[in-house]
């Protein structure tokens, strides 16, 4: 039956019938019989097939939704069923272009950055404004290179650092909104948005302050809502007052009178003059107005109620009764007759009315006729820290998009290139290929500088336009990016050459970057894509050697494998990369070899994880929205109640099986879809699977869906917290306890407060906050966590037997994970093969191991050693301690160039830290100081706190050739 059944799996790849009007079935008589008229209703046809079908499913089993008879039906009826558009095509899964700088050599590239920005900082030349515009771009630049790594940490501090560089207000309000969005803070305030002068609150991070954006006049990291209000002394309070009480009354002084109208307004004239010189030459140079008392007024845009303001403003220097009508009227007035202080004024008053959106894009179109700086900053700031959904509306997409729009906004000084970087990305991140984002990224090419400004902006311009299918335009882009000297658009021309039909021109160009510079697995990943049969497969082999992080070769052998029958080689071979790197493509894929084994189980697992993952996904190569396939297998499989569920995720969670555990709290929340407890567990094993994304806006979920005050602010502290928010993150916590104690709130504040290098007496307050987290309601799963986190302190303050105890309470209630706490107390105490025996235990139980692998190398001999991290470099090759240490046993062997190897081909894909720290060592070990400078200046854009490669670094400098580095 299952050559049959495969034999039909491979007959409907080839049917096109849901390109017509009918999906057409296997078996004609039943596709005949329960074949809906395509006249008959207006549903999508494919869904109404989908409900019928079920029935005739349903039927075979009798009408129960258990899966113990769903394999007595016909195969062709099941496959009819779930497998409508029949097993996946090669030819659609090809690798996106990735829309980010991506160098050919990316340590040299990060090595050459540090050196830019370190000269830049200690340089003396230019001006203090030019200076922080050039860092402020150079931090830019780096997060650009940083991209590639996909590593938030990192991105954050590099935005930070340009934050921290602003060199004007407009930089500070378009960074902050930038660091704001990033947080996705939009999602927090579903129903409100504070006015962006608004004080910030004490837990928030005070480089997203509103008020410091567009106020400060400096980049302090206290922002002004933070500072303590000014003391004031007593006698320059009551001399001011007195000055008040003795004023003149207004027109007792006036020697000149402004005719507007019917009306006449006092003036004094010297007060007037000083407002300007072109009103000190009409009033007091060679002008005839400088001999009248009455001067006609009326023809030069101002109501006499305007005058008055002016007459006030030139006797107080103050705006402070005027209502918004006549500040914009004495703003017009400022800018006719070149009144600075004026303007200034008016400029800040109008900045302090933008308090909602309708305020911002009333007073947009005032700010850039008259050019007041400030107004629009505070309008601009309004539209950015509404991000997203502030490019729905048409007035702000109309001014933020266009080219008209541009060109009002550099008038006012608000068009840059960060600008139109931020809003490209969210642009893109939103829709690809929508006009919106073809606008923004014309607006970046047309604001951008030559060097990697213009790289970035060309190659997503080409990114876009090859997402659009519009492959002539894209080639266009791509070639002008690669004459920039982005040698990776040159991939991005290939591919919109082999769109054209034009394949073997597409596999020279993808051979000449092979030819042409050292080999880089994404470039036998590209080539791959324009050959057949054996080269094809041998390019696939290479680009997994050389970058093991790439899905598409994984992927496509795969599919090859299931369509030679060997269905369970294909699960296998995409079980490779799921395994350390999970993703929705290879999700889908597996769910779509499940179903062709009939084992629905393991489909609808994969799929919850997915949903998870990305709730919009569409399955069988965009044709089904997951979740209308969900409901499918789930009529054929059998359902749990919650109390199921909850023994279920147990289960899986003691089994360290995160996809599982992920799938059955997909289940859970579909029964309780505001529960945030489960949203908050959701995120923790979203972040387990290194799903940072997904498990921010599961967080988030978590926060929104909070009945209690006391629980949203713990979730705002985790927020806070992921996003690099320490100290805000210890003050939610203890605000949360100030409502009310609970096991998260203590277990968030002993969290945080383990981040960092403890004392004794911390790690003894750390303690306590864990044992009265323990003693308050919660469930075994966390509190499995808690004395875990507790054995690890005690382990660290070097009370071994403490830690035991806490390890063993947490395997008392299936916290596997303790194994390995556990273990490292036993080989503390010299009892190594109990510590080899506990790790052995933790991999025989947790289904994703590969840490566990290379624990336990850490307690066997070097054989030994040297198989457990083998096996855990093939389960997880990101992990790098075992490169680390396979590196550090060839240069025991005085292997220095193979040990070098060994971290290279990590590095190659992989630019780490410690990798690069290692390898700077040991080129320095061999005399080599322009390879130790340039690893290190690499490291040190990773984290330019690192003392032992600062160490390093200068001793690289005091030996190496000055112009090698």
């Amino acid at each position: 039956m299952q050559n049959h059944f495969l034999t039909t799996l491979r007959s409907l790849k080839l049917i096109d019938g849901c390109k017509g009007t009918q999906v057409y079935a296997v078996n004609p008589a039943v596709s005949n019989s329960n074949a809906p008229s395509s006249s008959s209703s207006d549903k999508p046809l494919l869904r109404s097939t989908f409900s019928l079908r079920n029935k005739s499913i349903q039927g075979c089993n009798g009408g129960g939704g258990g899966g113990g008879g769903l394999h007595h039906c016909p195969s062709y009826l099941l496959l009819d069923s779930l497998l409508p558009f029949g097993l996946p095509s090669a030819d659609r899964i090809d690798p996106p272009v990735d829309p980010f700088l991506r160098p050919v050599d990316p340590v040299s590239a990060l090595s050459d950055s540090f050196r830019r920005l370190s000269s830049t900082s200690d340089a003396n030349s230019g001006t203090g404004a030019e200076r922080l515009l050039l860092l402020c771009d150079l931090y830019l630049e780096q997060h650009s290179l940083l991209r590639p790594l996909a590593d938030p940490k990192l991105l954050r501090r590099t935005l930070r650092s340009a934050r921290l560089h602003a060199p004007d207000t407009h930089h500070r309000v378009v960074l902050s909104a930038w660091l704001r969005f990033e947080r996705r803070e939009d999602q927090l305030f579903p129903s409100s948005f504070p006015s962006p002068l608004s004080a910030c609150t004490t837990t928030s991070p005070s480089l997203e302050c509103p008020r410091a954006a567009l106020l400060s006049t400096s980049n302090d990291l206290l922002c002004p809502c933070r500072r303590p209000p000014p003391v004031p002394s007593p006698s320059p309070s009551s001399s001011s007052s007195s000055f008040r009480r003795h004023e003149p009354e207004e027109g007792a002084d006036a020697d000149v009178w402004f005719c507007i109208g019917d009306d006449e307004v006092p003036c004094v004239r010297s007060n007037i003059a000083a407002l300007s010189k072109p009103l000190s030459t009409l009033l007091c140079g060679g002008f005839a107005e400088a001999q009248r008392e009455r001067i006609s007024f009326t023809h030069n845009g101002i109501s006499a109620r305007g005058m008055k303001a002016v007459d006030v403003f030139s006797r107080t220097g103050r705006l402070d009764e005027f209502p918004p009508d006549t500040v914009l009227e004495l703003l017009a007035f400022a800018n006719k007759f070149c009144c600075e202080g004026l303007k200034s004024a008016c400029d800040l008053k109008l900045a302090y009315l933008v308090r909602s959106l309708d305020d911002a894009l009333l007073l947009v179109e005032y700010g850039l006729e008259e050019m007041a700086y400030l107004l629009v900053a505070a309008c601009l700031q309004v539209f950015l820290r509404m991000l997203p959904k502030s490019l729905g509306d048409t007035e702000i997409t109309r001014l933020l998009c266009t080219q008209e729009g541009r060109k009002r906004l550099d008038a006012a000084g608000h068009a840059s290139f960060v600008l139109y970087h931020l809003l490209s990305q969210v642009a893109m991140e939103e829709d690809m290929k929508s006009n919106t984002t073809v606008m923004l990224l014309e607006r970046l090419v047309e604001t951008a500088a030559p060097g990697w400004q213009k790289q970035l902006a060309l190659h997503q311009l080409g990114c876009v336009m090859l997402e659009r299918g519009e492959y002539k335009d894209a080639q266009r882009w791509f070639a002008k990016a690669t004459s920039e000297g982005h040698v990776y658009s040159q991939v991005g021309v290939a591919r919109a050459k082999f769109k054209k039909g034009h394949k073997y021109s597409a596999y020279k160009l993808a051979s000449g970057l092979i030819d042409e510079h050292e080999h880089v697995g994404w470039m036998h990943q590209e080539r791959s894509l324009y050959c057949i049969g054996k080269e094809k497969m041998a390019d696939l082999r290479i680009a997994t050697k050389l970058d093991p992080t790439l899905a598409y070769p994984y992927k496509l052998r795969a599919i090859a494998l299931m369509e030679d029958d060997k269905v369970g080689a294909a699960i296998a071979e995409i079980n490779k990369i799921i395994g350390f790197k999970v993703s929705t493509d290879c999700l889908e894929l597996r769910a779509w070899f499940l179903l062709a084994l009939e084992d629905y189980e393991g489909a609808l697992q994969d799929l919850r994880a997915l949903m998870t993952l990305n709730p919009n996904y569409m399955m069988f190569h965009g044709k089904l929205h997951g979740d209308q396939l969900i409901d499918i297998l789930q009529q054929n499989v059998k359902l749990w109640d919650m109390a199921d569920c909850w023994m279920q995720l147990y289960d899986r969670w003691s089994a360290v099986d995160d996809i599982g555990s992920l799938a059955v709290v997909h289940q859970m929340l579909a029964k309780e879809p505001m529960n945030s407890s489960l949203r908050f567990r959701q995120s923790l094993l979203l972040l387990r699977l290194n799903c940072q994304k997904a498990a921010m806006h599961s967080l988030r979920l978590a926060r929104n869906h909070s009945t209690h005050e006391h629980e949203r602010l713990i979730y705002e502290g985790w927020i806070l917290y992921d996003t690099g928010h320490r100290d805000e993150a210890l003050a939610k916590s203890e605000e949360s306890l100030s409502l009310q104690r609970s096991f998260e709130a203590f277990f968030l504040k002993a969290y945080a407060l383990a981040d960092s290098s403890l004392d004794p007496a911390s790690s003894s307050y750390v303690i306590q906050l864990l044992e009265q987290a323990n003693s308050c309601a919660s469930d075994n799963l966390r509190k499995g966590q808690a004395h875990n986190n507790m054995g690890s302190i005690y382990v660290d303050c070097d009370m071994l037997d403490e830690a035991a105890e806490c390890y063993l309470k947490a395997l008392g209630i299936k916290h596997t994970r303790a194994h390995q706490g556990l273990a490292r107390v036993y080989y503390l105490k010299n009892q190594k093969k109990a510590a080899y025996d506990e790790m052995t235990k933790l991999i025989e139980k947790a289904k994703n191991n590969a840490s566990a692998y290379e624990k336990r190398s850490e307690y066997c001999d070097r054989d030994m050693a040297k198989s457990d991290l083998n096996m855990a470099t093939r389960l997880d090759p990101l992990r790098t301690y075992p490169y680390r240490y396979r590196a550090a046993v060839l240069m025991d062997e005085h292997k220095e160039h193979d040990a070098i190897a060994e971290l290279s081909g990590a590095i190659a894909f992989k630019p780490d830290l410690q990798l690069l720290h290692l390898r700077a060592a040991f080129y320095d070990s061999i005399g080599d100081s322009a390879s130790t400078s340039r690893d290190c200046e690499a490291a040190l854009c990773l984290d330019p706190t690192h003392s032992d490669t600062l160490d390093l670094y200068k001793k690289a400098l005091g030996t190496a050739d000055p112009q090698s580095t």
